[in-house]
Order: C-alpha cells, then structure tokens, then sequence
C-alpha cells in the first residue's frame, strides 16, 4: 500500500490546453520543462499530444533526450542557451535550440539545423537585445532562424510592460533579414490578459498544471497536481502540551494528532508549520508544529480519522481543493517553486479520466 504519493490528473492538464489554445486561437507550444513542472515530463506531452501541439519546449538537452527516447517526434526547442561543447548532443537528439549569442549562432549554424531567435526585450535574462538586432543582420542573413520568439516578464500584472516589450519585439522583427513563419512571445498569463493571440505559436506553461497567474482570469485552470498521504500514526495530546520540534504549537485542550509520512524532503515545505490546511473526506484541517524532514502532524480532533485514512495536503478531495496558489500562499512561496519542488521520494501516479471513460 502506497504510503504517500503525488497523484497527476493528465485529462484536466489536457482541458487546460485546450482551453489555453481555444482563447490564443493558434497552435500550442507547452513547456514541459523541469520534468513538467515536477510532474513527469512524458507523461504530460503523451496526454498533450492529443492536442495536436506545434511542439514541446524544454530547459536542457537531457529533458529533450528523454522526450525524444519516449517516443515524441515533433520539433522540441531547448529554451535555456546553450554551449557550443553542447551542440552535438542536440543534434543527435534532433532537438531546435533557442539562441542568442552570435558565436553559438555561427556554430550552430555549421549544423544545417534549424534553430530559434531569441530576443531580450526587457528580461535581460537571455537573448540578444532587440535594439542590436541591425548589427548582426549580416549573421542573420547567412543562417536565417526557423523562429523567433521573446518572453514577457510580468504578464501577469496590469502595467504597460506587455507593451513596452511588444513594441521592441516589433522593432527586432522589422530588422531581421524576413520573418520567419514561426513567432512567439506569449506564455500563459499573456494568454489569460489578452487574446486571441496576434503571434503564430504561443507557449503555456504553469497554466496547464493548473495555476491561475492573475486575477480575475477568463480562464480557470482545473487541478492537476494532489499530494496524499495515508495516516500512519494517530495519538491525543493534552492541554499545554506541544507538537514538533521547538514547540512552536501548544494544544488549546486535548487534541487528536494524525501523523503523515510526508515532510520537508519530499517537497512539503517547513514553511507550512503551523500554516499548512489539508482535507481530510473533505473537511478542512490544519498543519499543527513545524513540518519535519519525512513526516508532517495534522490536528484531525474533529473527524473521524482512522490509521491508514488518506489526507490530501494539495488537491480536491469531494467538494473542496487546496490549489497550488493556496498553498504557496500559504507558505510564502512561488506557486512554480512549490511545484517543482516535489522531490521524486513522492512517487507519481498518473490518471487519465478521459481514458476511463473511453472504455467504460
């Protein structure tokens, strides 16, 4: 009996695609980058197949490798720069790169490959900056780039920096050599904030695993992720005594602890000591004392919690769910840092409803 585990919905991942790629109204480039945001990277672009994607974007060469090796064939771009000692192992594995640099270009381009143009419009993150584009359209000229793309870094804020960056990315395409056929820019909050898309790919990321980035979306993303755990231990403590390292929670009167095998190293982070809610048969509970390294406590005194009773920490559980974004409120953290932070000790069970149904 699986005593903790993540569960990953794959048919509500690929609802969210598709409702993503019906709003920008042109073809899907997800990111199933750092194993799908924690989520398992294969199994994410099989169930996002059925989409019909442009293709698939990764961070490294080896996420790429492991695609490629579980059988998926259509373009994937390597998003984060990479090294010339590194394009070989690209081109073996069929993979696009996205590059900035005009060396690598060049090195690149002995390959007969095709490649992204990355343009820096504000990130300054990575790219070459769209206001030096006209100095290397002798180089661009030469190896002329299958696509072209950029990356907002606050869509999902109501500020002009959307436009700003739009109108450089429109500066940086009036000075290439010709546009290539393909061009992106918009992640899923640029989604979420403005449609249909006015670019010909656009390339949702922790939408998908269903983390709304704005307020007020016109887009609601389902859960995806859940973590559940059994109770392995069960024990009442009285009035003034405490719970968990340093004592930082003291029972009001007597309480009923559940203990679950889940804890700071399986991703369940210490900041949701004392802060953490779970559902327990759909009633709410609270983390109670610090979470430790491989168990977490939960003050369960108004259920009727059984040894070997599964709690979801995330997710839906009957009629209520501790989203993503909840949760990592709750802690203070990034929704994207929480979910990729889901060490793999947690093992992955992925469901497919749509399957199900299919053959009931």
């Amino acid at each position: 009996m699986t005593r903790a585990w993540v569960e990953v919905d794959l048919a509500a991942l690929r609802r969210n695609g598709a409702a993503v790629a019906a709003r920008a109204g042109v073809p899907l480039l997800p990111m199933v980058k750092a194993d799908a945001y924690g989520l398992g990277a294969l199994h994410a672009a099989l169930a996002l197949e059925e989409l019909a994607p442009w293709g698939f974007g990764v961070g490294t060469a080896t996420e790429g490798e492991e695609l490629r090796r579980g059988g998926i064939t259509r373009p994937i771009v390597v998003f984060t720069p990479i090294l010339r000692t590194e394009i070989d192992a690209l081109r073996r594995a069929d993979l696009t790169p996205a590059l900035g640099d005009a060396a690598v270009i060049e090195s690149w381009a002995r390959t007969g490959r095709d490649w992204h143009l990355q343009i820096d419009t504000g990130m300054s993150r990575a790219g070459m900056r769209w206001d030096h584009v006209a100095e290397h359209r002798a180089l661009l000229e030469r190896t002329r780039p299958a696509g072209v793309f950029t990356h907002f870094h606050s869509a999902d804020l109501e500020d002009d920096s959307r436009d700003v960056q739009e109108a450089r990315f429109d500066e940086a395409l009036a000075a290439l050599p010709e546009r290539p056929a393909l061009v992106h820019a918009e992640n899923g909050p640029a989604v979420e904030g403005r449609a249909p898309s006015r670019w010909s790919l656009c390339r949702p990321g922790v939408f998908l695993y269903g983390v709304a980035t704005r307020a007020n979306s016109p887009l609601v993303p389902e859960p995806v992720a859940s973590i559940r755990a059994r109770i392995v231990e069960l024990r009442t403590v009285n009035k003034g005594e405490t719970v968990s390292y340093g004592g930082t929670w003291r029972a009001p009167d007597a309480r009923r602890i559940a203990t679950v095998p889940v804890g700071y190293a399986d991703g369940y982070r210490r900041s949701l000591g004392n802060r953490g809610i779970a559902l327990l048969a759909g009633q709410r509970i609270h983390v109670v004392g610090r979470v430790t390294m491989d168990m977490t406590m939960l003050d369960v005194t108004d259920t009727d919690a059984a040894l070997g009773d599964v709690i979801t920490l995330l997710g839906r559980d009957g009629e209520d769910v501790v989203t993503v974004s909840e949760l990592a409120g709750l802690g203070e953290l990034s929704p994207y840092e929480l979910l990729t932070g889901l060490h793999q000790r947690l093992p992955r069970v992925h469901r497919d409803s749509d399957d199900a149904e299919a053959a009931a």
